[in-house]
């Protein structure tokens, strides 16, 4: 390690005026790289009750608007209401984007090891669409058939989303002294917990027919007099889409290696847990939402490399 000034490093005078570095820095990074994000995915529109009708021949099951909108063909049997709330969401959440971010901390004085530090991550924006949306086994009642179980298909969605993290992180680097060597690495783990903001966009068709009968969704949508079938649309003001917010859970494991006095190369894994993440529809004017589905424990995992300084 070079000689250093008083001034240039943090410490205390002994004696006849020899310093010591008692090794706390100021610490700055930056960072970019791929983030993986995984969740299960939930229907979470509640009971939603509408009517069907079966294709006596092929069992096809659609909705009775569906059906009167075709011209009620022949074939069809009515087979009472079904809950479109009881439906799986098919698929999971699993999608790749870009991410980037950086912190501002201080390494400990007399025990630098330990580093601890302040962070913003930003998950850029990913679409996640479907059709249909759930997709499953669903009970019906309320025919002369008694209750009959009947494969359904429901909703249309495409959406997007990006999410903003703050974050509280504490670290540790193994190496031994008060110094880190250049031209050596450094592992490190790190821990901490952080707040999420996830935006939401989300755009539904009700290419089934079998949510317009529900009263309270056409509130979020325009009701063809027509064809009885609602039109969703997202707000023109982006201020008012949905956000969904979270506490997160944040983990790293990492590896330095110092190319100049003061500056790093790091390179790491890091995890973020955030429970849930919502997506709502939203009236015109934003001022209701309704919850449509959700991302339960997602799993954003961001493969980064970055710059770090300690001063």
């Amino acid at each position: 390690m070079p000689a250093f000034a008083g001034w240039q490093h943090n410490g205390y005078y002994i004696n006849d005026g020899y310093f010591v570095d008692d090794g706390s820095r100021f610490v700055m990074s930056f960072r970019g790289g791929v983030a993986l994000s995984r969740a299960n995915l939930k229907n979470d529109i509640g009971s939603l009750y509408t009517e069907y009708v079966m294709d006596t021949a092929t069992g096809d099951v659609v909705s009775y608007t569906l059906w009167q909108n075709n011209g009620e063909p022949d074939g069809y049997a009515f087979i009472g209401q079904g809950d479109i709330g009881v439906l799986p969401v098919k698929g999971d959440f699993k999608k790749s984007t870009l991410t980037a971010g950086g912190s501002i901390g201080f390494v400990l004085a007399d025990n630098s090891q330990w580093r601890f530090e302040a962070g913003y991550d930003y998950i850029a924006e990913t679409s996640y669409n479907s059709t249909p949306l759930f997709e499953g086994e669903m009970t019906t009642s309320g025919s002369e058939y008694g209750d009959v179980v009947v494969h359904v298909s429901s909703t249309s969605a495409e959406s997007t989303i990006s999410t903003d993290v703050i974050s509280l992180m504490a670290y540790y680097d193994f190496f031994e002294g008060k110094g880190k060597k250049l031209h050596q690495f450094i592992p490190y783990i790190g821990f901490g917990l952080g707040y999420a903001s996830s935006e939401t966009k989300l755009k539904i068709s009700d290419m089934y027919g079998d949510l317009s009968s529900d009263e309270d969704l056409q509130n979020f949508g325009t009701l063809n007099q027509t064809t009885q079938i609602i039109k969703f649309d997202n707000p023109v003001d982006r201020s008012k889409y949905p956000q969904s917010n979270s506490i997160a859970v944040l983990g790293a494991l990492g590896l330095s290696y110092g190319i100049a006095q003061s500056t790093f190369i790091d390179a790491s894994v890091r995890v973020l847990y955030i429970p849930k993440i919502t997506w709502s529809i939203a009236n015109s004017t934003g001022t209701r939402h309704r919850e449509w589905f959700s991302a339960e424990n997602m799993i954003h995992t961001n493969f980064v490399v970055g710059l770090r300084f300690e001063f």
